[in-house]
């Protein structure tokens, strides 16, 4: 029980009746949003009146409030921020005693308070001093006292704003910045701070005091309602925790959405996401003209000069043509003053390509009045707007504030009506940086860098915005993604040829680096098949760039060297297939020098021979982002049972995360290994999860026992997953294992799809020696918490296993794992 909530079980009067009218508000449900808010602040208002009244105030006193409380939006859960004005002429002793017969009331009921007590000058010079004092003070609000001492700060302190605000106003711009690039974009955060994240409440506040200072204003279309939806979510996060928090966390926003009266927590994160989004877009609106206003300012006085005496004092406007209809201004793409939108339907795409190529912002004027007038394209578009939309998506980063306006406007939907379904949708998986729509532009403008790579660069930007636009529907979204992508594309103009290949690539976006990280390449049914889903040699260089664009527009866990490596190995052996080339007949891979070596050290001694090698990169497809060491892990020893999950068992207890594994058997010439000559080789790509890699003594040691039995390698690791760290409230679905019938003629293909966790491997390992198959190769693929571990097995004689048979060791192994 709270302090609150004690409170109300006193009695009727003083501290207690406002605690309990304070519940009874906050309980209302017919009662919320800005109506709630207010109610809180008049009602909190009277108490502290009455509190300072009771105290016997000297004349020349005055309680105010601030900041939020000053704005009277108090949250349940708010901070009372307030101020005790003097003006100095009372006994110091009287003001303490004051303050305290005000402030103590208030930490009674265990509400946060943020008080100060200054006099005039005192509060002036402190705002000077710290500009978080001077934009509270901005809201100063009178509560209780001498009206007349707190109105005339208010209007000093606003005076002394509108006078530094040349100086001041850029500090407030390098906070915000500051802020934003340490607590993140609200409208992309899986778990967003709903008031220190970019576009949350202090930017909404940060506007409030630009439009303060006089000197520019902010877009007020929709910047209030956005505001009102950011603290409806906190006003229902703060009922839902009983905290006063603005991180609004995963395991908290189905409570919050039903709060709200929302379907589900994706509903909740997509209407603040589009408040974010309103309030993102007006900051970088207001603050380019603050700053267009503080150049010009700063510009007068040497123009001035240059005018003489009688000159008009005005810097001379420069206008740049930038295409038709479209000039440069100030910095801004605007439009000319013979421009006709309601006559010109290409012209909203003409200008934002025009803005995107020069790498210039499309003016917040321009922008509106295209909305307003521009009229809608035939269908399908004419030759000139497709080509406008395909330089746009060209353009690289500077699509992406020029594509931001357009939306904000609702010109996009407009342009592209299936935008609307993924527009501000959230996704779930951590992998992903983005939401769906600006994931879609990130791979575009990803793509714009690879474009020099494909004989179509047009079909390759329009495939990698539209990639994903089925994961606004129901079901595969890359099924749904490729009856989207024809509609658009035929409605765009492209042809049939042309409509049929991105239908295509949008289908299969997933294919090369899913089968790339979770198929054996050297199983002709692996190449067999992609070749056969792709169809033409320039179908699969459109979908190589498009991999790679989509995984770099996903997040840093997405690609790598590595995965780049396998993906490119893939693309060559289905080119070859494409051309004509005859498919190589399965054989054992020859073993390496170092393989070979060491399969003969373990024959000879009869126990495991262990080597570690750091891999370098490989010396195509370089990642700018850096990625773990990748380390290859060479065991050799001779063929027994229990060899994958004691080897899996064993690098899991050290730390070693395993993102490759190979088992194979190796044929030595009889006379190196006697009557024996057959050694298994496990070929591991592994990498530590933190600090340095083990000494391959200690593998070897470890592995020994594991093998022997005298290491329990299951109790240690159930030890570590007791430990594991899990989010209070979250459950993960399920893991699921199937089979791919046809994914290979020689092996049968097992796919285990789960929670990452340690010792994952060697659970699979273990239930796959229970059921008496051997494993051949074993594909991990991690991203984020969940992992896709492919396994090619076979029964002990080498042979595929019956569809029975597959079907049922699929069973037992989600079993095993459940």
């Amino acid at each position: 029980m709270t302090s609150l909530e004690v409170s109300t079980q006193a009695d009727d009067s003083g501290p207690s009746s406002y605690a309990a009218a304070r519940l009874r508000l906050l309980g209302e449900k017919a009662r919320s949003g800005p109506p709630r808010r207010s109610a809180l602040a008049r009602l909190t208002d009277d108490w502290l009146a009455a509190l300072f009244a009771a105290a016997g105030p000297p004349r020349g006193a005055a309680l105010v409030a601030v900041g939020g409380y000053g704005r009277g939006e108090l949250s349940p859960r708010s901070d009372l921020d307030l101020l005790l004005l003097h003006d100095g002429s009372a006994d110091p002793g009287a003001i303490a005693a004051l303050a305290d017969r005000i402030w103590y009331p208030v930490w009674d009921l265990g509400l946060a308070l943020d008080h100060s007590v200054r006099t005039p000058a005192e509060a002036r010079k402190t705002a000077g001093e710290d500009l978080k004092v001077q934009l509270g003070l901005l809201d100063a609000r009178p509560v209780a006292g001498d009206l007349a001492l707190a109105g005339g700060l208010r209007t000093a302190v606003l005076a002394d704003w509108r006078n530094q605000a040349p100086k001041r106003l850029p500090e407030l711009d390098a906070l915000c910045r500051e802020r934003a690039e340490r607590m993140g974009e609200l409208q992309f955060l899986l778990e967003p701070d709903l008031k220190e994240a970019r576009g949350g409440l202090r930017d909404a506040t940060a506007l409030r005091a630009v439009a303060a200072s006089w000197l520019a204003d902010a877009p007020r279309e929709g910047l209030d309602p956005a505001r009102r939806r950011l603290l409806d979510a906190r006003d229902a996060l703060h009922l839902a925790t009983g905290r006063a928090t603005d991180r609004l966390a995963l395991q908290e926003q189905d409570a919050v959405a039903e709060e709200l009266g929302l379907l589900d927590a994706d509903t909740l994160l997509r209407e603040v996401y589009e408040a974010a989004r309103v309030v993102s877009y007006a900051s970088d609106v207001t603050w380019r003209e603050v700053n267009r206003v503080l150049k010009a300012r700063s510009a007068r006085p040497r123009f001035r000069g240059l005018l003489g005496r009688g000159g008009a004092g005005k810097p001379p406007v420069e206008r740049t043509p930038l295409a038709e209809g479209v000039v440069e201004m100030d910095g801004e793409a605007v439009l000319a003053r013979t421009a006709k939108p309601e006559r010109d339907p290409v012209l909203p795409l003409r200008a934002a390509a025009a803005a995107a190529q020069s790498g210039l912002p499309v003016s917040l004027h321009a922008v509106r009045r295209l909305a307003a007038a521009a009229q809608p394209l035939p269908v399908p578009w004419p030759a000139e707007a497709r080509e406008e939309l395909v330089t746009l998506l060209g353009a690289g980063e500077s699509t992406v504030p020029v594509w931001e306006a357009l939306e904000a406007e609702g010109l996009i939907t407009r342009l592209l009506p299936d935008w609307e379904r993924v527009r501000c949708r959230p996704q779930r998986n951590p992998v992903h940086t983005w939401t769906v729509d600006r994931h879609l532009v990130e791979t575009a403008v990803r793509a714009s860098s690879l474009t020099r790579r494909v004989g179509r660069p047009d079909l390759l930007l329009v495939a990698a915005l539209l990639h994903d636009i089925g994961k606004g529907w129901p079901g595969d979204h890359s099924v749904a993604g490729e009856t989207i992508a024809r509609d658009v594309a035929a409605r765009i103009g492209f042809d049939r040829a042309d409509v049929g290949v991105i239908a295509t690539v949008v289908r299969h976006h997933l294919l090369l680096i899913e089968t790339a990280t979770r198929r054996d390449l050297d199983d002709p049914a692996t190449v067999a098949s992609v070749a056969r889903a792709v169809g033409t040699l320039p179908t699969l260089e459109l979908l190589h760039a498009l991999t790679e664009a989509d995984a770099l527009a996903t997040g840093p866990a997405a690609w790598s060297s590595w995965r780049g490596s396998l993906v490119a190995d893939l693309v060559k052996r289905v080119a070859g297939v494409l051309a004509g080339e005859p498919a190589p007949e399965p054989e054992p891979a020859a073993p390496s020098a170092e393989q070979e070596r060491l399969a003969i050290e373990a024959l000879r001694t009869g126990e495991p021979v262990l080597a570690l090698h750091t891999q370098p990169e490989p010396a195509a497809e370089k990642s700018d982002e850096p990625e773990p060491v990748g380390v290859e892990l060479l065991i050799a020893l001779p063929d027994q049972p229990g060899v994958l999950p004691a080897a899996a068992g064993v690098l899991a207890l050290h730390r070693l995360t395993v993102r490759a594994a190979d088992l194979r058997s190796v044929e030595l010439p009889t006379e190196l290994g006697g009557d024996a000559t057959a050694v298994l080789v496990l070929s591991w790509r592994v990498a530590a999860e933190y600090g340095s890699l083990p000494q391959a003594a200690r593998l070897r040691a470890d592995l020994l026992r594991a093998l022997d039995g005298s290491l329990d390698v299951p109790a240690r690791l159930a030890e570590r997953e007791a430990a594991y760290p899990r989010r209070r409230g979250l459950q993960a679905p399920p893991p699921r294992v199937t089979v791919a019938p046809a994914a290979s003629h020689h092996a049968t293909v097992i796919e285990v799809r789960a929670q990452d966790a340690p010792g994952l491997l060697h659970r699979i390992g273990r239930a796959l020696e229970g059921a008496g198959v051997r494993v051949r190769s074993a594909h991990v693929s991690t991203l984020g918490a969940n992992a896709v571990d492919t396994l090619y097995v076979t029964r002990a004689d080498g042979s595929r296993l019956a569809d029975e048979e597959a079907v049922d060791l699929a069973k037992a192994v989600e079993t095993a794992l459940r």
